[in-house]
C-alpha cells in the first residue's frame, strides 16, 4: 500500500510539473499569437460593448503612432494607462501586462506584440472593464467619456496635450454653451474641498482641462476649507463677469488655473465700450472671435484698445492670423514647427483695420496661439504687453479623424514667435509685470507707481535668462478680482497718456 501511495504522489508531482512547464511555454509564445481576450457570446461587459470599444482603442493607438511630434522621438505606451486613476498601476514584464489597483492584482494578460493595435485595443478595454468593477466614477462614464479618459492618460504619459473629440451627434448632445457661471458644478466634501461633479462643454473650465472628480482647494488665494458654501457658490456664479483663480488637484498633481465667469452666453470674445476705450476680452482665438473684434472696432472706432487675453487660448494658426491681422496687417504672426527640419511662417492675408493704441493683458491663462499673438503684437511694435508670464503651452492642433465618427485632436506642432523665439516651455513675458507694480515700501499704497508712471518696464523676452527665474520675479496674482482691478487701472493709464505709451513702446 505504501508503494502505491508513493507512486501516486510521484505521478501527481510529475503531472503538475508538466502542466507548469506547458503553461510557461504558453506564456512565452502568447505575445506572438494572441487570441481574443473576450468571449463573443458576451459582448456587453460592465455596461460597454467590449468589441466596439476595443476597435476604437485600436484605431486610436494606430493613429497616435503615426503622429509626428515636431521631430521628437515619442512613443505611446501602455504604461501611460497609469494616469487613468491615481490608485491604478500598469506593470509590463517581458510577456505579461498586469493591472494593479490599490496594491491588489486585478488583471493579468499576455503582453501585446509591438504595433499589434488590435491587441493593444483589447487589453486597454480589458483594463477599463476591470477598473469599472472597482471605481464607480469610471463605471458611470459613457463611451465618449471613456475614450477621452484613455486619450488623456496616454497624452499625460508622454507629457503632451491631446483629447478625444465626440462624433458630431455626441457633440451636439453634450453642448452646453448657455452659461450663468464659470461652467463648473460641484459640492463641498468633508475636508472642505470643492469636488467638481460636472463641467459645461465649451466653457473655459472645460478647455483648461478641469474634469469631474477634480478637487478645487483654493479660490482667489483663499483655501476652500476656510470659505462658506455661499462664498464658494458666489465665486463660480454671479451677476457680474470676472476673473477667478483656482487651484485644482487631480491624479496628475495640482496646478493653478484662470477662469472667466459670465452671466450670459460664453462667446469666443466679449467687448465693452468705455468711450473712448474699447475693452476686448478674448476667451478663445477663433474665426468667431476675430469677427466679433472686427465688427466692434468698425462700430466704435476707438482711440485706445485693451486686448484682454488672460484666458485666451487657441490651436488654429489660421484663426490666429485673422485675429492678429486686424492689428498688424500682413506681417508674420508665428512659426509652426512641424518636424525637426520644417517650419512654416504664418502671415495674415489682409491689412490692419485700426491704428489705435493697444495694451495687451496676459497671464498664465494665456495659452497656445494666444501667446503667439501677444508676442507678435510686441515684436512688431504694435502694443504694450502687461500682466504676468503666459503659460508656455504653445502648440498647434492636428485633427485626426477616427473610424467611429469621432476624432483625435493632438497638439503636436510647436509654436515659435514670428522672430523664431521659443514659446513652448518658456512662454512670453509682459513688459510691465502687474504683480510688481508697487515696490516693497509702497505695498500699503494704492497704485503709487501708476501715478508716478514708474512701471519698472523691462523686456525679458530679449534676454537669455532662465524662464523659472523670470516667473519667480513676476508671480501670478492670487486673486482674480485684484488682477482685474490692477490690469484695468494700468491699461487705462497707459492708453490715456500718449507720452507714457510711447515711452513703454520704446523700452
Amino acid at each position: 500500500m505504501t508503494i502505491l501511495i508513493n507512486d501516486f504522489v510521484k505521478n501527481v508531482k510529475v503531472k503538475t510539473l508538466i502542466h507548469l512547464f506547458t503553461y510557461s511555454l504558453f506564456l512565452l509564445v502568447a505575445p506572438l499569437a494572441q487570441a481574443s481576450l473576450f468571449d463573443e457570446r458576451y459582448p456587453i461587459q460592465q455596461g460597454i460593448n467590449v468589441f466596439e470599444i476595443s476597435a476604437v482603442f485600436a484605431d486610436i493607438y494606430e493613429r497616435l503612432d503615426a503622429v509626428n511630434w515636431a521631430g521628437r522621438d515619442i512613443r505611446i505606451a501602455l504604461e501611460s494607462l497609469d494616469k487613468v486613476h491615481p490608485d491604478a498601476h500598469v506593470a509590463l514584464t517581458g510577456n505579461r501586462a498586469v493591472l494593479v489597483f490599490r496594491g491588489d492584482i486585478i488583471g493579468n494578460w499576455p503582453r501585446p506584440s509591438d504595433r499589434d493595435w488590435a491587441a493593444f485595443g483589447q487589453i486597454t478595454t480589458a483594463m477599463i472593464v476591470r477598473l469599472r468593477e472597482h471605481i464607480p466614477e469610471i463605471r458611470r462614464l459613457n463611451d465618449g467619456d471613456l475614450f477621452n479618459l484613455v486619450v488623456g492618460a496616454l497624452m499625460a504619459g508622454i507629457d503632451q496635450d491631446g483629447r478625444y473629440i465626440f462624433s458630431l451627434r455626441d457633440e451636439i448632445a453634450n453642448d452646453g454653451r448657455l452659461l450663468t457661471s464659470a461652467g463648473i458644478e460641484g459640492i463641498m466634501d468633508e475636508r472642505g474641498n470643492f469636488r467638481v461633479t460636472g463641467v459645461f462643454s465649451g466653457s473655459v473650465a472645460a478647455e483648461q482641462g478641469i474634469r469631474g472628480g477634480d478637487l478645487i482647494t483654493a479660490i482667489n488665494g483663499r483655501r476652500t476649507s476656510d470659505m462658506q458654501d455661499g462664498e464658494v457658490a458666489a465665486a463660480f456664479a454671479g451677476f457680474n463677469s470676472g476673473t477667478i483663480r483656482v487651484r485644482v488637484l487631480n491624479a496628475s498633481g495640482d496646478r493653478n488655473i484662470t477662469l472667466r465667469r459670465a452671466t450670459v452666453i460664453i462667446t469666443d470674445a466679449d467687448v465693452i465700450w468705455r468711450d473712448p476705450i474699447l475693452e476686448i476680452v478674448v476667451n478663445r482665438v477663433s474665426d468667431n472671435s476675430a469677427q466679433i473684434i472686427n465688427e466692434a472696432i468698425q462700430r466704435f472706432n476707438p482711440s485706445g484698445i485693451i486686448l484682454d487675453m488672460r484666458t485666451a487660448h487657441g490651436d488654429d494658426e489660421r484663426a490666429a492670423a485673422k485675429l492678429a491681422g486686424l492689428f498688424i496687417g500682413r506681417l508674420p504672426v508665428l512659426r509652426s514647427v512641424e518636424t525637426a527640419h520644417r517650419e512654416t511662417e504664418i502671415v495674415p492675408g489682409a491689412n490692419s483695420i485700426t491704428n489705435a493704441r493697444v495694451v495687451v493683458v496676459v497671464s498664465t491663462g494665456t495659452r497656445g496661439t494666444g501667446e503667439a499673438i501677444a508676442a507678435a503684437m510686441h515684436e512688431h511694435g504694435r502694443a504694450v504687453v502687461i500682466g504676468t508670464p503666459t503659460a508656455g503651452r504653445a502648440r498647434l492642433a492636428t485633427r485626426i479623424n477616427l473610424n467611429n465618427g469621432g476624432a483625435l485632436e493632438v497638439m503636436n506642432r510647436i509654436i515659435k514667435t514670428q522672430s523664431g523665439r521659443d514659446l513652448d516651455g518658456r512662454g512670453f513675458f509682459p513688459i510691465v509685470c502687474l504683480s510688481n507694480i508697487r515696490s516693497e515700501e509702497q505695498q500699503g499704497a494704492f497704485f503709487v507707481n501708476v501715478i508716478n508712471n514708474d512701471f519698472g518696464a523691462r523686456d525679458f523676452n530679449a534676454e537669455d535668462i532662465d524662464a523659472s527665474v523670470i516667473r519667480r520675479g513676476c508671480p501670478q496674482i492670487a486673486s482674480g478680482a485684484d488682477e482685474d482691478a490692477v490690469a484695468m487701472a494700468i491699461a487705462v493709464q497707459i492708453l490715456s497718456d500718449e507720452r507714457v505709451f510711447n515711452n513703454l513702446m520704446n523700452n
